[in-house]
């Protein structure tokens, strides 16, 4: 072979080389580019799945705080309902602390025992005012029946669903009614 064929067959021969690497370069562009648009599928797969995931863990964190909201509610309502539920039974001793108050006779008003047995009323009010209980007002207020239970209607001039005897006094723990007033209402 002479030197002007050995040219031409290596010039060809690196022509055949640079069209099979230009190939394969495009295969692999190709390639490349079919691989890129797979992990792009998948990213955005991938990015859904963690924000549908994040929604999730977002939703039972407010179930969870809801939930030991909730349950720190009913457990003071419990606590507030037991501590009613005694109050409501201490109440009869209160009223019977009234009416011997309201009926001493003068002899015994004067001695040392009675100003003791005053104290003893006097603590339990005391304690009961500590736990929320307090008098509802009555007399000379309107009727209202969610605080005032009426028992008598009395004709009273200018006193028209007006209170205007407390035949037992009414008591509210924190914003409940734990027991409405028995009252008297004034009509026209």
């Amino acid at each position: 072979m002479s030197n002007d064929a050995q040219t031409v067959d290596t010039s060809n021969q690196e022509q055949s080389e640079v069209t099979n690497t230009e190939a394969t370069n495009v295969e692999e562009t190709t390639a490349t580019a079919d691989e890129i648009a797979a992990l792009k599928a998948k990213l955005a797969e991938a990015e859904a799945q963690a924000s549908e995931f994040k929604d999730q863990w977002l939703r039972a964190a407010a179930d969870y705080k809801n939930f030991k909201r909730r349950t720190e509610i009913e457990r003071s309502e419990l606590i507030r309902s037991a501590s009613a539920d005694l109050v409501l039974k201490l109440l009869p001793v209160v009223d019977d602390f009234d009416r011997a108050v309201a009926n001493i006779p003068p002899e015994i008003a004067e001695s040392s025992w009675w100003g003791g047995t005053q104290l003893i009323a006097h603590k339990l009010r005391l304690i009961l005012e500590s736990q929320g209980v307090k008098v509802i007002d009555a007399v000379g207020t309107d009727f209202d029946p969610n605080i005032h239970e009426a028992v008598l209607y009395e004709d009273a001039p200018g006193q028209d669903g007006k209170v205007v005897e407390e035949l037992q006094k009414g008591y509210r723990i924190h914003d409940r009614v734990l027991r409405p007033s028995m009252v008297k209402v004034g009509r026209d």
